[in-house]
């Protein structure tokens, strides 16, 4: 007599399920280091336009804006990019890469993501309803300039960072030049960090025929970092002293800074995976920069 029509099997997942969990992936929330990269940025914007720890609601809508907005971002460059990323060893693996989720999934999954972070905004003043429709396009647009242009780390910045002059339209009803001075330092950052990512893809997207600031800089990339992490510590330098920041910040200053060197020390072989390393230890250096504003509010006038 024959058991295996007794034998144990192994449980059948419920289709909606694997669909949330594709739906998830293709939303890069199991990985939270894009999101934390975009919600440091907002908020230093939050806390230098509060003059220290924001209205509880602004801050929560800005940080799940945050999520959200990032959370979308992964969804349309996955689109845009779903003839490209079969390609990348390192993407090939997505869903949309791998059929698992159609096109027309993922334009619906953007549309109802962006809908829930413009839902939130609509809470909010005039000035930010009105921006935020700058913040949509940008988003929108970004995955296709890899097409046309060598500098799609450069929007990535414009785009990842326009919660910066939304954060202080939010709070002050206006955005100061300071604002906007923040704001020309994190496109810089971005710059900086997500050409670290693109040097890991550097060699796969020459064969494609995909565009990067690390193709641009070629044998110079590193001499390249070298400059944009300067003007990032310049542009920095200029708004603690704008918005009249003391110690603790320019301490948080310092500690980012011995990161970024660590990083340029890894990075000296341009080996894939210090590159990718240096690209996620730009957490801690938005982290440490925050550090150093909250305790400059929280304790230098404490």
């Amino acid at each position: 007599m024959s058991y295996e029509r007794f034998a144990a099997r192994p449980p059948v997942e419920p289709a909606w399920r694997e669909r949330a969990g594709l739906y998830w992936k293709l939303m890069r929330a199991d990985r939270p280091i894009g999101w934390l990269l975009l919600l440091w940025p907002t908020w230093w914007a939050l806390w230098i336009a509060a003059g220290g720890v924001p209205p509880l609601w602004i801050l929560f809508v800005f940080s799940a804006g945050v999520w959200l907005t990032r959370a979308a971002g992964c969804v349309i460059n996955d689109y845009a990019d779903r003839w490209l990323d079969p390609h990348v060893k390192r993407t090939r693996e997505r869903p949309l890469a791998t059929g698992a989720v159609s096109g027309r999934e993922a334009l619906l999954l953007f549309a109802v993501l962006m809908l829930a972070a413009f839902a939130l905004v609509l809470t909010l003043d005039r000035l930010t309803v009105l921006m935020s429709f700058v913040g949509v396009f940008l988003a929108a647009t970004y995955p296709y300039l890899k097409r046309y242009t060598h500098l799609p780390q450069v929007y990535l910045g414009m785009s990842f960072g326009w919660g910066i002059p939304m954060a202080f339209a939010a709070v002050q009803g206006e955005v100061p030049p300071v604002a906007w001075v923040l704001y020309a330092a994190n496109i810089l950052w971005s710059t900086a960090y997500d050409t670290w990512y693109a040097m890991v893809d550097r060699d796969d997207d020459l064969r494609v025929g995909s565009k990067s600031t690390a193709i641009l800089f070629g044998d110079m990339d590193l001499v390249a970092q070298g400059v944009l992490y300067t003007l990032v510590f310049l542009g920095l330098g200029l708004v603690g002293r704008q918005a009249g920041l003391g110690t603790w910040y320019w301490a948080g200053l310092g500690v980012a800074l011995v990161l970024v060197v660590r990083q340029f020390w890894i990075c000296r072989r341009r080996e894939r995976g210090p590159c990718f390393r240096a690209f996620l230890d730009n957490h801690w250096v938005g982290m440490v920069v925050f550090a150093g504003i909250a305790a400059h509010y929280a304790l230098a006038q404490g």
